[in-house]
């Protein structure tokens, strides 16, 4: 049976699986790495740390020549490489803020319409492209040595292949992007006066974009194909490429994710609208402090100890918290508010709460983000259907339940938390002929775990004063 392998390359660590072709999880590894943030709501990485740990978990997987490899990773960072190949500075991640007034350069050399119109998305403040142009404002000298610029996975791709490639779900996060016919936009480079010669060559996720150079761990000749981004290669990896099918990842950032058969772009631009990995589109909302926002609690309430006792205190209290909600905008929002201001906040506060309500007001307030992004994915025609749950957060049956609660439907885990890897190990599959097409490879391999069903109108009232709660911190915020 073939043998092939996903790599994720994410935000806190990188990860790998060795699957069969019946989905079989054969061996996988984890290496974890740091996030820094030398300013507030700045976030970088060293993309060294990558490939440091991507050569960990391939030690671990103990597999030189699988069939092929599909990449997966986060998306949107900026790798800024010399031409030498060498790295410019650190990259610059999806979750960095720093390029608000960037985003208007866009809207302002392009024209907001137009923008909206070819890239079915605004210019948003995660996206690489204006990463790019935060450089050259801010940074001439490191613009100035430049000659390539990678996203994440890509970067690891170069070090594996020697080539400079992407796929069409990780170009439509870019935001020079033309999601509608799949390809650069090329106005979009010349207006910003920037070299298009700089990004890499596009492919569909399934198609192969060259061959392992060879290494210690890995033999030379391995088909390498394009992969996706981390949330198309989950939408694979649960599923989620056909209709009636709606992947959530309860990861750092909250995502949900349905498969569109032509792109609609939300008139708000609060969800994003790309290319997705089975060569038709999706509809995806992303919140950025999902599980980033349960993790930050258990580092502050729960110092030394892990999420099992976090869990087991938020479950003494009762849904609501009895009074107290907590917005989970750490890191400003997306969705539904693409507001890079957007700041976390409990209220309701009183001296009758305990550490217990404030643990599971994180967890109502992550869960309430979800069920807004669904909403948004529902006004542009998705169905309140299956869905699929994965991620780190997917562990916890606390969470999976309210989870279901709050948006009225049944929740069922996918077996194994690798979900962006073993996307990744399908699409090799596809692209070396394993499986005819995407969806014949998810309805062969992938399980499903548990499944949890909504109890009865549990959190209306709560989910609404969880509403209220943004438009009325907005305009401080913003002083």
């Amino acid at each position: 049976m073939a043998r092939l392998l996903g790599l994720d390359v994410g935000t806190t660590a990188t990860k790998a699986v060795l699957i069969d072709e019946s989905g079989s999880v054969l061996k996988q590894a984890s290496s974890e790495y740091t996030l820094s943030a030398p300013r507030p709501l700045w976030a970088e990485q060293d993309p060294a740390d990558w490939v440091r740990a991507a050569n960990e978990c391939l030690v671990v997987i103990g597999e030189r020549k699988p069939d092929a490899i599909g990449l997966t990773g986060q998306m949107h960072g900026m790798v800024a490489l010399d031409a030498s190949d060498r790295v410019v500075r650190p990259a610059i991640l999806w979750c960095d803020q720093r390029t608000q007034d960037e985003c208007g350069q866009i809207d302002a050399a392009l024209g907001a319409e137009r923008v909206r119109q070819v890239t079915c998305n605004p210019p948003l403040t995660g996206f690489q492209l204006p990463k790019v142009l935060w450089m050259r404002n801010h940074e001439p000298e490191n613009f100035a040595r430049t000659s390539s610029v990678l996203l994440p996975k890509d970067y690891l791709r170069h070090v594996l292949t020697g080539e400079r490639a992407t796929d069409v779900s990780d170009a439509s996060g870019v935001g020079a992007f033309d999601v509608v016919n799949r390809a650069w936009w090329p106005e979009a480079f010349s207006k910003l006066g920037l070299d298009p010669a700089w990004f890499a060559r596009v492919y569909e996720s399934s198609e192969g974009t060259g061959v392992t150079l060879g290494s210690d761990l890995l033999e030379p000749g391995v088909p390498v194909v394009a992969g996706a981004g981390d949330q198309a290669a989950g939408a694979v990896g649960t599923g989620a490429v056909e209709a009636g099918i709606v992947s959530v990842s309860l990861g750092t950032s909250g995502v949900v994710f349905a498969s569109l058969t032509d792109p609609r772009p939300d008139p708000t631009g609060a969800a994003h609208v790309f290319c997705h990995a089975n060569r038709a589109w999706h509809a995806m909302g992303v919140m950025l402090s999902c599980g980033g926002s349960v993790r930050w609690a258990r580092d502050v309430l729960y110092p030394g100890q892990d999420y099992d006792a976090m869990n087991a205190e938020a479950k003494s209290v009762p849904p609501g918290c009895e009074g107290l909600t907590f917005l989970p905008y750490l890191s400003g929002e997306r969705c539904p508010y693409n507001d890079p201001l957007a700041r976390g906040a409990f209220a309701g506060l009183t001296l009758s709460h305990s550490r217990a309500h404030l643990a599971r007001a994180v967890f109502e307030g992550a869960t309430f983000g979800i069920a807004d992004c669904l909403d948004r994915l529902v006004s542009l025609g998705v169905k309140r259907g299956d869905v699929r749950v994965s991620g780190g957060g997917a562990r916890s049956a606390l969470w999976m339940q309210m989870l279901s609660d709050v948006l009225q439907v049944g929740c069922a885990r996918v077996q194994g938390e690798v979900a962006p890897a073993f996307g990744a190990a399908l699409l090799a599959g596809v692209g070396t002929g394993v499986w005819p097409d995407v969806q014949s490879a998810c309805r062969t391999t992938i399980k499903l775990g548990d499944r949890f069903e909504p109890a009865k109108d549990a959190y209306g009232p709560e989910l609404e004063r969880y509403r209220s709660l943004y438009p009325t911190l907005k305009v401080w915020n913003k002083a």
